[in-house]
């Protein structure tokens, strides 16, 4: 059998064993449940709205990758796409978002894919490591700033290189610092909704906590097969415990009301994507 048909059946797998353990462990253990009939409906909206700052903020990561690309997306365009992206990502197979994106804007816009595979390189190499730094937030405190101050000036330093600048001359990295902003924006946004959602079921949870469990949840996307990393995003929250202090229930109970918000916040993407015809706006055929 082809690797190609292994993985989604990997995936599948996956999947299937990850909800049925949640339903197993929800089943078992009724402060999990007695955690989450305690949400009010004004953090049920609160979680939508915040996931829909998100999007936003992921629109500006988009037109500021495409700087380094040389290329130009207006806002409007760019939130329709990053809307229409994030529903293909989770529905689709494998994660099918991001290559989604790449084909339309090089079918649109005349992208190149190999310039824009490198640019969204530079934008996970930003992800992770706000990512990591938030992991080891617990441990290294204010530290964290003269050594993102480092790692910036690290990062400068190798745009400026004359041996590196042949392999990158076809990016204009001098406006790296708009794609730092904008992730920044979005894990930021990110670790609100998961510290709300934490302060939720359980809280007594510390920011220091909401920090490392924003760090570890992040991480875990860049191995996942799963749509929205389930069954990986719970394994990095679980193995990293030690750094965190969260507690296994606390763990499910923010997860469950994670997805359960999430799948209602794709739903309303869907509801404005049909509204404003986002299909036809952004040109998108059957065969796309």
């Amino acid at each position: 059998m082809k690797r190609s048909i292994w993985r989604p059946l990997i995936a599948a797998a996956i999947l299937i064993v990850t909800v049925v353990a949640f339903v197993i462990y929800f089943v078992k253990h009724p402060e999990v449940r007695h955690q989450l009939a305690q949400t009010s409906p004004a953090v049920l909206v609160s979680l939508v709205c915040l996931d829909l700052i998100g999007i936003v903020a992921l629109a500006f990561v988009t037109i500021a990758t495409l700087r380094l690309c040389k290329a130009k997306l207006r806002l409007h365009e760019s939130l329709l796409l990053t809307m229409y992206a994030a529903i293909v990502n989770f529905f689709g197979p494998l994660q099918s978002g991001p290559a989604f994106r790449a084909v339309y804007l090089k079918k649109k816009h005349n992208v190149s894919l190999k310039n824009y595979g490198v640019a969204t390189l530079v934008y996970y190499c930003f992800y992770g490591g706000i990512s990591v730094a938030l992991l080891l937030s617990s441990t290294l405190k204010w530290w964290l700033l003269p050594l993102a101050g480092i790692g910036f000036l690290c990062l400068w330093l190798i745009t400026k290189s004359n041996r590196l600048r042949p392999r990158l001359e076809q990016l204009d990295l001098r406006g790296w610092y708009y794609l730092a902003a904008a992730t920044f924006a979005q894990i930021f946004i990110v670790t609100i909704i998961y510290y709300l959602e934490l302060r939720t079921v359980q809280p007594g949870v510390h920011i220091w906590q909401a920090l490392v469990y924003t760090g570890a949840a992040n991480l875990a996307l860049f191995v996942s097969l799963t749509p929205g990393a389930i069954g990986f995003r719970e394994s990095f929250l679980l193995f990293s415990q030690h750094l965190h202090h969260i507690s296994d229930s606390t763990i499910v109970a923010a997860n469950i009301l994670d997805r359960a918000m999430y799948i209602v916040f794709l739903l309303l993407l869907t509801l404005i994507i049909f509204a404003t015809h986002a299909r036809q706006q952004l040109g998108v055929q059957k065969d796309d």
